[in-house]
């Protein structure tokens, strides 16, 4: 496997299952010294151990991505340790698939913080530190329903275009500073989230497959490989896209539709 992020060091939210999880390992196996951040210390552990006994390089940090001052103190930290940090990928996030009139206004707050303000506290922490070292690379974890209309994720669709609008933002702004911004728009992915999902009707997991155009849900391997590119400088000109990462169901509609239940 190509080495395209040796000696990089990467800091990636919600790697503790997933497409973050996935995302640690590739990183690591291309080269990166990863650390692996979820609140479930567990599950980070595990996959900061998977990368060791591969002879990737990875380091545990546990922390609340939704609480400003610990993801202040984790930036810090890397910068602490290795003296640098090339790339932030935001991939933390989480859905509560719910009709628009049954969300209560914690629950409003709470998937906005999980799904915009994380991102906003990362990019604010990591924004001074790559503008010092002349450079850097920050990536989000998107949704295709915040490019389409995906029924019962209104609020997590809308903070996902916000999360899309800040990192164009942040590209323009800071291209200048060699900092590059883009967002990563999984489709319809094989992940224990959407399959908790899909599992709620009979055949749902084949039903949204069925309408991928290449016949197949998405893998977390897939995004965990399109994240490793734009980290790399193989992707030095690419910054401010939205790249949808669907088997082309955005070319079709915003989502795989299930039957109304």
């Amino acid at each position: 496997m190509s080495k395209r992020l040796n000696g990089k060091i990467a800091l990636i939210t919600g790697a503790g299952s997933g497409i973050g999880r996935a995302s640690a390992l590739r990183f690591a196996q291309d080269g990166a010294v990863v650390y692996v951040n979820d609140y479930d210390a567990g599950s980070a552990a595990s996959v900061v151990a998977l990368i060791r006994e591969e002879g990737g390089a990875a380091e545990l940090a546990v922390a609340d991505v939704t609480d400003p001052a610990a993801v202040q103190a984790l930036v810090d930290r890397v910068v602490a340790e290795r003296g640098r940090l090339d790339v932030l990928f935001n991939n933390a996030g989480g859905q509560q698939p719910r009709p628009t009139h049954e969300i209560g206004i914690e629950d409003y707050h709470r998937i906005v913080a999980l799904n915009l303000h994380s991102a906003f506290y990362g990019v604010h922490a990591v924004l001074p530190v790559m503008m010092r070292q002349g450079g850097g690379v920050i990536l989000s974890t998107s949704s295709g329903a915040g490019i389409g209309a995906v029924e019962g994720l209104a609020i997590y669709g809308a903070a996902k275009a916000g999360m899309a609008s800040l990192m164009g933002s942040i590209a323009a702004e800071y291209g200048r500073h060699g900092i590059r911004a883009n967002t990563i728009s999984p489709g319809p992915m094989d992940t224990p989230a959407l399959r908790t999902y899909l599992n709620t009707v009979p055949d749902g997991a084949a039903i949204f497959a069925s309408q991928v155009p290449v016949g197949r849900l998405g893998t977390a391997q897939d995004i965990a490989a399109a994240a490793a590119f734009l980290a790399s400088d193989d992707a030095a000109f690419i910054s401010g896209v939205v790249l949808p990462v669907d088997g082309a169901i955005h070319a079709r509609l915003a989502s795989p539709q299930l039957p109304t239940r």
